[in-house]
């Protein structure tokens, strides 16, 4: 897989996202509510406005590179409200976390933050570079999509229905589009043609034949599959309150984070029992029978979702922002990062194994010519 450059000129664009804010936060109009949502839908549609002079004929290209650098700024942004509510840097977005999401303080929002501000920023450069240089980014995107639709998934619902509901302020609204076009964003992606794997009809036809003892790496990722099924499951009836006793030792004195009352953590692992788990059986069906052409692609979907899942999962369980009662106790923290880390690490092997070799999923080429007898 080729890794594109990086936008430099989108990466120069984005920063500017640094005076700009800094500018904001000392407005005494943006002390209310209503004055940040103004204020912040005005910068974005100035924001499109530039991009679109300075990149025409990249986005006439592909609409998404106006996408991925309106995106890209608000990864710094995101970058910025991390660092301040950590203490590292001062006098940048406090206008906008106190009037605007109030929510983005809690450990969970930090993190959410964090990974956009670094992950996701890296990604909306390389998209946004593979567009200028007329290269492929799909393989990218497809991760960001998966990355970015989970955050979603469970950062607005816990929103709602964690404390911080009260303080749903008119800002929230801002983020209707922010759902919208990634969803937009994400079928173009689906849509894009795929690169060519160079196998010859005879090589996928052997790879195909062989069993599953003979694909040791294929027969590792089912057990491990299969454990990360259970897993998931188990931490979603926990977040059910399941009477049995394991439950409760479980949720007491290896990750009491999931009785938060922000409500992230229920939420994130019944979205993973409900979409990931599936998915989990599914990648085991793939792996076992050939011609799966659908597993590469959702291979990188999940390991973003789950790359993102559980860096604001784990993250959050240790950050000083969310209460000492609900944090991982000392003595667990080597189960604890042991289990996560496996959990976040099995979808991105997955992947890897999905487009370093993908002969046995592709679609099963036609058999052999039919031998004619000699004719005399």
């Amino acid at each position: 897989m080729d890794i594109p450059p990086l936008a430099g000129k989108i990466a120069v664009l984005s920063l500017g996202a640094l005076p700009l804010s800094y500018a904001l936060n000392h407005l005494s109009e943006l002390s209310y509510s209503l004055g940040v949502v103004l204020m912040s839908a005005l910068i974005l549609g100035l924001l499109f406005l530039a991009i679109y002079s300075l990149s025409r004929s990249d986005i006439y290209y592909d609409p998404l590179y106006a996408v991925f650098a309106v995106f890209a700024f608000t990864s710094v942004v995101d970058l910025l409200i991390a660092l301040q509510e950590d203490g590292y840097v001062g006098g940048f977005m406090e206008f906008y976390t106190k009037e605007g999401e109030p929510y983005l303080r809690t450990a969970h929002g930090l993190f959410i933050c964090y990974w956009d501000g670094i992950v996701h920023y890296v990604l909306y450069l390389a998209m946004a570079g593979a567009i200028r240089k007329r290269k492929r980014y799909r393989n990218f995107g497809l991760y960001w999509l998966g990355s970015f639709v989970m955050s979603l998934l469970v950062f607005l619902p816990g929103n709602i229905l964690g404390k911080y509901s009260s303080e749903i302020r008119p800002a929230f609204f801002l983020t209707i589009p922010y759902v919208l076009v990634p969803c937009w964003a994400g079928l173009r992606v689906f849509k894009q043609t795929q690169a060519p794997t160079g196998y010859t009809p005879n090589v996928v036809r052997e790879e195909q034949k062989k069993s599953l003892l003979q694909r040791p790496s294929d027969l590792t990722l089912i057990v491990y599959l299969a454990f990360a099924a259970f897993f998931t499951l188990f931490r979603g009836l926990v977040v059910l309150d399941c009477p049995l006793d394991v439950c409760f030792v479980y949720i007491y004195q290896y990750e009491p984070y999931l009785r938060d009352p922000v409500a992230y953590p229920k939420v994130q692992m019944l979205v993973n029992m409900f979409y990931v788990l599936p998915f989990y059986g599914l990648a085991i069906y793939g792996l076992i029978f050939p011609g799966c052409s659908w597993l590469p692609d959702w291979a990188l979907v999940f390991a973003g979702a789950i790359g993102q899942a559980q860096f604001s999962h784990m993250g959050a369980s240790m950050h000083l922002r969310t209460p000492f009662t609900y944090r991982v106790p000392e003595d667990a923290w080597a189960c604890f990062f042991t289990c996560n880390l496996l959990y976040a690490l099995g979808p991105h092997l997955l992947a890897f194994r999905c487009l370093w070799r993908p002969a046995f999923f592709l679609p099963p080429p036609p058999g052999p010519p039919p031998h004619h007898e000699k004719q005399h």
